[in-house]
């Protein structure tokens, strides 16, 4: 339920708009553990804790307890009200940080300057995109890395990430080349769509965003995941567990077989727990990282397998599709609205020559930057939604295959709560800009009053 690829949302790059508004909800979905911060504020879930590890003993107090309201003890009350805070200091932070290294790009000429390099090696647009592309996107990257460097401090002064800076640069190495192979890609096909149809490039280039999507969401857990991540067949790491999701997955109606179950190491990184269901058709399945084994009991893992079983049989991904595909097309048409007015305004100190320049794409970006900022609580709150359908799906799935499946979820949202640092009582801006899922207290409260066989009646979902 926690997700991340981890391509970050990113709101300085051409491919991570596209991923931003299209594919990073979907796969956030999918991929996401049932905490209550947004994916722009945590931790990117990253590898191997040994699963015969102990529960900790905050994971243990949470496990073994009797759960009324989601509540953390004094001390870790005030680590998860400050880290929570800070991280959404660092959302507001990153979206005004993004856009000045865009006006940094446009007033030091930079992208003209990578125009002209392109331009002299050769005269076909793909090579030009070849050179062009990685040295902007590249440039953009550096530029906000010190941002990305001190959120991964962040991490590791409150304990949720314990990876070393040399594989934490590594990886970031590799996120960023994955970057700029995807963007030299969705920035070629932009332009070839510019100075082709000046007028309704939005449109077509919107169209053609679509299935490449798709496309990535199913290729995520089969080429990039095992990229940033050791995964290995669950059935041979905990055959008990194996057998529990396998009873699940059968009362949902879903065709996930043991060989599609995997293990993930996660504790060499990260302290976080996490389970999902992830990829479309062939590439999809069913994941739990070593620290969920860890720190959660089996029923706790087979509710939050639920949560995410039920993302799939609700539809979640077909109308995530529909849904932030129409965000993404009023995001592009704004776009294409406000670029003319921006570039006649300073597109010649810029050197820009028009829109079908490959140096307005910094101009480009920026209005993107800003009207994904002020888009995003719209599809904060669609994805708040979804994932209280999917908690609901959970807690019905797994009536009467564990004993008060509500108790359960809420041992669980607890162990997650406490492992995570999750705010019981958020700052309610932050959760309208920026949460993807409810606040955790709420999806506690929902977990122990949620009851509709006690007056002889079904659930909604599973009959």
């Amino acid at each position: 339920m926690r997700r991340k690829l981890d391509m970050k949302k990113s709101l300085v790059a051409l491919a991570f708009t596209v991923i931003a508004f299209f594919t990073v909800p979907l796969i956030a979905a999918q991929n996401q553990s049932p905490s209550d911060a947004s994916s722009a504020q945590k931790q990117s879930p990253t590898s191997s804790a040994a699963t015969t590890s102990a529960p900790s003993e905050a994971a243990q107090s949470g496990t073994n307890r009797i759960i009324t309201p989601y509540s953390l003890p004094p001390d870790l009350h005030k680590k998860a009200h400050d880290l929570n805070r800070i991280r959404f200091r660092l959302a507001l932070v990153g979206f005004v940080y993004g856009i000045v290294v865009l006006w940094l790009v446009l007033r030091w000429r930079l992208a003209p300057k990578y125009r002209d390099w392109s331009e002299r090696l050769s005269s076909k647009s793909l090579l030009q995109s070849v050179v062009f592309s990685p040295l902007l996107l590249l440039t953009i990257a550096i530029l906000t890395s010190p941002l990305d460097i001190y959120s991964e401090w962040i991490e590791k002064k409150y304990g949720l990430s314990v990876q070393g800076w040399g594989s934490w640069g590594w990886d970031w190495v590799k996120a960023e080349l994955i970057s700029l192979v995807i963007g030299t890609i969705f920035i070629w096909l932009l332009y070839v769509v510019i100075r082709r149809s000046a007028r309704r490039w939005w449109f077509y280039f919107w169209l053609i965003t679509l299935p490449l999507g798709v496309f990535l969401f199913f290729l995520q857990p089969l080429v990039i995941d095992p990229m940033f991540h050791k995964f290995e067949p669950l059935k041979q790491k905990d055959p008990a567990l194996t057998a529990s999701l396998e009873r699940l997955v059968k009362r949902a109606g879903q065709e996930i077989p043991p060989e599609r179950m995997f293990w993930m190491g996660a504790g060499e990184k990260t302290t976080g727990l996490n389970a999902y269901v992830t990829g479309i058709g062939a590439s999809k399945r069913i994941v739990v990282w070593d620290t969920t084994i860890a720190k959660m009991s089996t029923p706790q893992i087979v509710f939050v397998a639920g949560h995410e079983t039920g993302h799939y049989v609700l539809q979640h991904i077909p109308k995530g599709l529909i849904f932030f595909a129409v965000l993404l097309l009023v995001a592009f048409y704004l776009g294409y609205r406000c670029i003319g007015w921006l570039l006649a305004r300073w597109g010649a100190n810029w050197q820009v020559r028009g829109l079908e320049d490959w140096a307005s794409l910094p101009a480009l970006l920026l209005l993107l930057s800003v009207f994904s900022f002020a888009i995003n609580p719209i599809g904060s709150a669609f994805s708040r939604y979804l994932e209280h359908q999917a908690d609901q799906y959970g807690l019905e799935v797994t009536h009467g295959l564990t004993p008060d499946s509500g108790q359960i979820a809420a041992q669980a949202f607890q162990v997650l709560g406490e492992v995570d640092l999750s705010d019981p009582d958020p700052n309610r801006m932050n959760v309208f800009l920026f949460y993807d899922h409810p606040p955790i207290s709420d999806r506690v409260r929902f977990s122990l009053t949620y009851d509709p066989w006690a007056s002889g009646g079904q659930g909604e979902f599973v009959k």
